[in-house]
């Protein structure tokens, strides 16, 4: 027999001892005359009760017994309380590092009664909880055993005892415990917090910087400077020079009239306006007025910066009237186009301020702003679409880059707020760990609202000044569950 067999053994016989003393005895005191039958009967009770107790009888059998035994002792005497209803020392636990003796308990004959304070624990309460003492692993909770002597058979580590205090949720734990698992609080306070929206959006050409060059007659192009997409162009840099028939003409016309100019200029402000609705400079208008030479090639020059982003014209070819030939964007500025979910649309407004990274850039923050909110919602994904503008002199933003996007919303001001570490999520509710002092601590659930890098707004199951656990919060939590679970079975519930 083990060491803890052995203390229950010696539990029930000193149990059995307050049986004999309480009722047995007295109840047999009036039948006996002499002090030789009191003695003899004393002698064959002991000898036939105690292996009947403990080979017959199951502890909570005997728990059962004593109780009814109790209770049929007390309506016998009126006045005089059962020692099953006075306070008994608690029993060691059979994991104790040394091994208490039974002579450390009261002696029968110093048992004091009771005031009759039903609210204190009596002698069944106890012996069952400790007779019928749950053990778990303090890493691994769903590992139990009612073997004292059990270990955890995933680390290794010997069980403790689970110790019911008796409000449900509720665990506690000694200093030293919480020490060692690093158990740190963080208060409940108010604060301002900023609304940030987080998402992914791609990199395009400001279309308020894009321009395309087509040709305002039919033409000839004959030479061409531009040979490819993403050629680089300036202000004022020559495109292409075309042969076009109309615009001949239209300078030999110009050239006439300021010959047979009579002096009120009408003639040849009427000749100036078609070269120019034809789609020739001022430059070239001015140089055509000096030289009065008619030039065959009519030269295209770049309306801005930028880059060629469409080349729709070879050399040698015929180029019809109002169809794009060159379209170029300048990339000093670019739009970074972002999806936002449905929920978050409110937050929203046109002018707050945004940053932007590149994942192989993390080092380097983009700022811009919200420049449009687009008026639909896409229907298949939910989302509506924001453009933002953000500057890009060295050009380091190409069209068609990913980018994270961060939305500074609108701050909401003094909320209730909890460090995001603190909030255990189960999928379908979120709770936080609350201290209630004295190393006790038990789960709450939470209703949160937004949410920032390090802070979790609460609008309700948390009150302000309330301390909850930022570390080792799960470990409490599923020791917690379990507690609960197991004070659940034992009440039947």
């Amino acid at each position: 027999m083990n060491n803890g067999g052995l203390r229950k053994l010696n539990y029930k016989l000193w149990l059995f001892g307050c049986w004999l003393k309480e009722f047995a005895l007295p109840n047999a005191w009036q039948f006996s005359a002499s002090a030789q039958k009191k003695m003899l009967l004393a002698v064959v009770a002991l000898l036939v009760a105690v292996p009947v107790n403990y080979y017959m009888f199951s502890a909570d059998k005997q728990m059962v017994a004593f109780a009814a035994l109790g209770d049929g002792n007390n309506g016998g005497e009126v006045g005089r309380p059962s020692v099953l209803t006075e306070i008994i020392p608690a029993m060691p636990r059979d994991n104790d590092d040394h091994t208490h003796q039974h002579e450390d308990a009261p002696s029968i004959l110093e048992a004091s009664p009771v005031s009759g304070n039903r609210s204190k624990e009596t002698a069944v309460d106890h012996a069952k909880k400790h007779m019928d003492t749950t053990y778990v692993c303090p890493m691994h909770p769903e590992v139990t055993s009612k073997d004292p002597n059990a270990t955890c058979g995933i680390c290794g580590m010997d069980l403790v005892p689970v110790e019911m205090n008796g409000e449900a949720g509720v665990v506690q734990l000694s200093s030293t415990v919480i020490s060692s698992l690093g158990v740190r609080v963080n208060q409940v306070k108010r604060r301002t917090i900023y609304r940030k929206i987080d998402s992914l959006g791609y990199i395009t050409y400001d279309e308020n910087k894009i321009r395309t060059v087509s040709l305002r007659t039919e033409g000839w192009v004959e030479r061409l400077t531009v040979k490819s997409v993403g050629d680089r162009v300036k202000q004022g840099d020559l495109l292409f020079e075309v042969y076009a028939p109309k615009l001949v003409n239209a300078q030999e016309e110009y050239v006439q009239a300021m010959d047979l100019d009579n002096g009120d200029g009408l003639i040849i402000r009427a000749s100036k306006e078609r070269l120019r609705a034809l789609g020739v400079s001022e430059a070239q208008i001015e140089k055509l007025a000096e030289e009065r030479s008619v030039q065959q090639l009519i030269r295209i020059y770049a309306p801005q910066d930028g880059v060629v982003t469409d080349l729709n014209i070879r050399e040698g070819q015929f180029v019809p009237k109002s169809k794009p030939v060159i379209s170029m964007a300048d990339l000093s500025t670019v739009w970074l186009v972002a999806d936002i979910f449905e929920s978050q649309v409110d937050w929203v407004k046109q002018g707050q301020r945004a940053e932007a990274k590149l994942p192989f850039m993390p080092d380097r923050v983009w700022e811009g702003e919200v420049d449009f909110i687009y008026p639909t919602l896409d229907p298949k994904t939910r989302s509506l679409k924001v453009r933002l503008r953000f500057d890009n002199v060295d050009e380091a933003l190409k069209p068609n880059m990913y980018a994270d996007l961060r939305i500074f919303a609108r701050p909401k001001r003094k909320v209730l707020t909890v460090p995001r570490e603190a909030v255990i999520r189960t999928g379908s509710q979120a709770r936080v760990i609350t201290s209630l002092g004295e190393g006790r601590f038990k789960p709450s659930v939470v209703h949160i609202g937004i949410e920032t890098d390090d802070k979790v707004e609460i609008i309700s199951g948390l009150d302000e000044g309330q301390e909850v656990v930022v570390s080792s919060q799960f470990l409490i939590d599923s020791e917690s569950s379990m507690r609960a679970a197991l004070m659940r079975m034992a009440s039947g519930g």
